[in-house]
């Protein structure tokens, strides 16, 4: 595995091992050992898939909030999204600051988002589906969110969502 931190401590693009050949490939995407030895959760008692039909939907920012906050690992299995972490971890060196990545089918990449920080994503192209490994359960009373275009952020977003949640819309200015 290819594990290579990004801008926002904690946060790791994750590359899988990949062999190919004349059947097609075949790539490990999760290694407990690969995960432990760079800092990332190996527990994931959940998983979830989103399918999106439309470019230019936005889903996000979410995140869950103490005392079960979720740390993500997500991959981009059909399509391509810009894929969106925003730190909001009041102890973090990057406390505020935000990263963005394309993950695709095509590069297989996965993006390792800890506890703490709020995810979202754009798709770039129709019929796009999103995979995410979860290592918190979902606990309703704890989902929050923060807006996309909230400008304590400043998110430089490839293009203007056309498809979006009202509740992500209209999440209220972020306040410290």
């Amino acid at each position: 595995m290819n594990i290579r931190p990004t801008a926002l401590v904690g946060v790791m693009v994750v590359g899988p091992t990949v062999n190919a050949d004349e059947r097609g490939l075949f790539a490990r995407t999760y290694d407990a050992a690969a995960f432990a030895a760079a800092g990332l959760p190996t527990l994931w008692p959940q998983c979830n898939t989103s399918s999106n039909a439309r470019k230019g939907t936005l889903r996000g920012l979410h995140y869950q909030a103490e005392p079960r906050p979720d740390p993500k690992l997500v991959r981009c299995t059909r399509g391509r999204i810009f894929d969106v972490v925003v730190d909001l971890r009041k102890n973090s060196a990057s406390f505020l600051r935000w990263t963005g990545v394309e993950l695709s089918e095509d590069n297989r990449d996965a993006l390792a988002i800890p506890a703490g920080c709020a995810h979202g994503f754009l798709t770039l192209e129709d019929n796009c589906e999103v995979f995410y490994m979860m290592g918190e359960v979902y606990v309703p009373e704890l989902a929050r969110g923060v807006r996309w275009n909230d400008p304590a952020f400043a998110i430089q977003w490839p293009a203007v969502p056309t498809v979006i949640a009202e509740r992500d819309a209209n999440w209220p200015d972020f306040a410290v």
